[in-house]
């Protein structure tokens, strides 16, 4: 049976944190990024999809970015770590779809990139492709997700909003006993922080035990770990995390940002379970040539370590109400072998949030976050 009419956590009353979100509360509020999904919802048995995430305009292979990835638990099958831990940096979008397409959608992806112009002599070139395993509601093992899809993705990508939930690779997901997918949220320092921007997309299909801030949503509603009745009764899943900053960081501080990411999971009650690729992937718009630029001119603008501390706390925020917006967004789908998976049910949630003083914090704000 279909849930009700669908919100984000902030539409519904839900205020996680304390930090301030950008005009989105997405991870285009990060000047440069834009997402674009394809969805696929064919027949009673394909439920998947392809999501890019473009980092900035223009050709990237021309102008890269730095960047790192942190294995949370390497239970997963995701394209070009080690030359972005070699290097520090990426080359191509990021593209994330289902376990079994990954090689389809790596392929197109690196066709798209021989393509741009001024790549012609280009004889080797580093894509990153995630995945999450939807193979509960869809024909995984179609392999369905080609190359005119991941052009539309790429094509359609775009700033401002992002349309969260069961689309593009969140098409077929669950998360923490519901049905998950794509959700994203973003923080803005404060002018005395730095004023940075962070913003954050997931791709949730994770087990464990549902906690929306502090409140026992899971316990409440009966989604406990290792139920018979759960979609993952072992506790099994997967997540990929994709953060994106404003701030000139370094590759080094980049893996120690989506290192925390981590900590934003496991506050929605997550714990990297055996089976769980649980993998971030942290980028700076900031490249190299424009902080070359600015070093030459006397005026660094890389951040050193003793900076870090106030994004740290920015993205776990933004990470875990991402994930809680992808549980609020998604819808309940019913997909293989008549296989369904209920959405979050949000006015019981609300309920049970109410029942824990878990919705909004505004009369504890601190002086400067108002």
């Amino acid at each position: 049976m279909e849930s009700t009419q669908r919100m984000r956590a902030r539409d519904a009353g839900v205020e996680i944190g304390i930090l301030k979100p950008g005009l989105h509360n997405a991870i285009t509020d990060v000047e440069g990024v834009r997402v674009g999904h394809e969805t696929l919802v064919i027949g009673d048995s394909i439920r998947t999809g392809v999501t890019a995430i473009l980092p900035q305009p223009g050709n990237l292979f021309r102008n890269k970015l730095p960047a790192a990835i942190h294995i949370g638990n390497g239970f997963g099958k995701l394209t070009g770590y080690t030359q972005v831990h070699e290097l520090g940096e990426i080359e191509a979008p990021i593209l994330l779809t289902n376990t079994l397409n990954v090689p389809r959608v790596a392929d197109a992806l690196i066709s798209h990139m021989l393509a741009l112009p001024g790549n012609e002599n280009v004889r080797s070139i580093n894509v990153v492709v995630g995945e999450t395993n939807d193979g509960y509601l869809n024909d995984i093992r179609g392999r369905h997700v080609g190359v005119s899809h991941v052009e539309n993705a790429l094509r359609n990508a775009s700033s401002g909003p992002v349309a969260e939930g069961s689309v593009g690779a969140g098409t077929g997901t669950r998360c923490l006993g519901f049905k998950g997918g794509i959700g994203t949220a973003s923080r803005v320092l404060p002018p005395s922080l730095g004023g940075y921007t962070i913003g954050v997309l997931v791709q949730s299909n994770f087990g464990g035990l549902l906690q929306i801030n502090g409140a026992p949503a899971g316990r409440e509603l009966g989604t406990l770990p290792f139920g018979r009745h759960l979609p993952y009764p072992d506790g099994d899943g997967s997540i990929m995390v994709v953060v994106a900053t404003d701030a000139a960081l370094s590759s080094r501080n980049l893996e120690r940002l989506a290192a925390r990411a981590m900590l934003g999971i496991s506050r929605t009650g997550g714990y990297a379970s055996n089976g769980s690729g649980d993998y971030v992937i942290a980028f700076s718009t900031v490249s190299k040539k424009q902080r070359d630029e600015v070093f030459e001119q006397g005026k660094s603008r890389i951040l050193s370590n003793d900076d870090m501390s106030p994004l740290f706390f920015a993205v776990v925020e933004a990470t875990e109400e991402a994930i809680i917006n992808s549980l609020f967004m998604a819808t309940t789908i019913k997909g293989r072998s008549g296989n369904m998976t209920e959405a979050l049910p949000i006015p019981e949630t609300i309920d049970i949030l109410k029942k824990y003083n878990a919705l909004h914090h505004n009369e504890t704000l601190p002086s400067w976050r108002k």
